[in-house]
């Protein structure tokens, strides 16, 4: 397979389409981010990459909590909408129904199938955009979205962003940390 160099850039196949939220200026803010992934098994943390520019910024700053809310592919028009318009400019809060968790000042989109809680341990400066890493303080999931008491991706139907464009989640392939147990080595 020829191998032709594209330049460095901020590229991964594919990546959860989330919708961020903070409380601004006493109302909830959701802003729409791609870049976003899983920090650290134990204790719990994930992270997101923020413009510095975005008006989330700056409730994620003073309150120092967030929430990553995962939209279902049904919800991808207020999803994008949230992603177009800057909460400096229109106010959001009423895109979606917002309750709050055990933080009390990050919003949770009730709309959304699972919402995760988080509380910034670090944000890291890395130029264009703050990386928020948050310890999970508490997930939340519709009890339709659970198979046998856990997670079912198939039923949340997440939206994945990839190549400027939302898609749904495929079929299974295989099964992680089964499928290598196939290899044989290549002589």
């Amino acid at each position: 397979m020829e191998k032709i160099a594209l330049g460095p850039m901020p590229y991964m196949s594919v990546m959860p389409t989330l919708l961020v939220g903070a409380s601004v200026k006493g109302k909830p803010n959701y802003m729409t981010a791609a870049w976003a992934t899983v920090a650290c098994m134990a204790p719990p943390m994930v992270c997101v990459a923020v413009n510095k520019g975005r008006f989330t910024a700056v409730g994620i700053e003073k309150n120092r909590t967030f929430s990553l809310n995962v939209p279902a592919v049904h919800q991808v028009i207020e999803t994008d909408h949230c992603g177009l318009v800057s909460g400096s400019n229109e106010d959001k809060s009423t895109v979606f129904h917002s309750f709050y968790g055990n933080l009390k000042t990050a919003p949770l989109a009730q709309e959304c199938p699972v919402n995760i809680e988080c509380r910034v341990f670090r944000s890291v400066d890395c130029g264009s955009h703050t990386l928020y890493i948050g310890e999970v303080v508490e997930i939340h999931a519709d009890r339709s979205c659970l198979t046998d008491g856990k997670l079912d991706i198939e039923k949340i139907k997440p939206i994945i962003y990839a190549q400027y464009a939302y898609y749904g989640v495929g079929n299974q392939v295989e099964k992680a940390f089964f499928a290598g147990k196939k290899y044989t080595r290549k002589v």
